[in-house]
């Protein structure tokens, strides 16, 4: 077993940095569309249904099979496989996002609006701050989903740690199996570690306390 790692280090590596840009891009992408959609959904409520009964058909289609979706639209590589996580990554950023505005404390708002704020102002200053820990944990979740289901951006041909695992598990070689399944897990934990402490930072409590 440590043989193998000294004798494929630079290789696993690699495959662990193409896993990782692979699943940056995917939740990069994710954060940029679900975070605005999330709030913009909190402006009607028929709307939110609809979009995220729409994102929740979307999650329960089998990871192998939307990226054989991908296939025909995309080709293979790495961009089916950006594409498909991009679409997993989005409910639970989303999600979070709408309820996190939606639990505002009306009050709050109302005070907001005596001071003389607008409408943008209302939104920037008082609730994505105020939401900022529930938007992160829909973050936070999908960073490790991501990472996660990366591992199977390899059946199209994206490369990363996947390749390593099923390689193994098709050759009945264990030591490739456990060196490609190693690496996902550090990375995931490192993750969730890491959003941990940026979810607990960007909450309003915490910021009072320091100030």
């Amino acid at each position: 077993m440590i043989n193998f790692l000294l004798e494929n280090s630079g290789e696993i590596l690699s495959k662990s940095m193409e896993h990782l840009l692979i699943a940056t891009i995917s939740l990069a992408l994710g954060i940029l569309v679900a975070v605005p959609l999330g709030i913009l959904l909190n402006r009607s409520k028929q709307a939110a249904k609809i979009v995220m009964a729409i994102a929740s058909v979307l999650q329960t289609v089998p990871s192998f099979a939307l990226l054989a979706l991908m296939i025909p639209l995309f080709g293979v590589g790495k961009k089916p496989a950006i594409v498909a996580l991009f679409i997993y990554s989005l409910l639970p950023i989303m999600r979070n996002t709408y309820l996190g505005i939606a639990g505002v404390n009306e009050n709050l708002i109302d005070a907001a609006k005596g001071m003389g704020m607008t409408r943008s102002q209302i939104l920037f200053k008082v609730q994505i701050p105020m939401a900022m820990p529930v938007i992160m944990g829909g973050i936070r979740l999908s960073g490790v989903y991501v990472l996660a289901w990366t591992t199977l951006a390899a059946y199209v041909g994206a490369g990363g740690l996947g390749d390593f695992i099923f390689n193994g598990l098709t050759n009945a070689i264990m030591p490739m199996v456990v060196w490609g399944t190693i690496p996902v897990t550090l990375m995931a934990i490192i993750v969730d570690f890491l959003f941990g402490i940026l979810e607990e930072k960007l909450s309003p409590n915490k910021k009072s306390e320091v100030a």
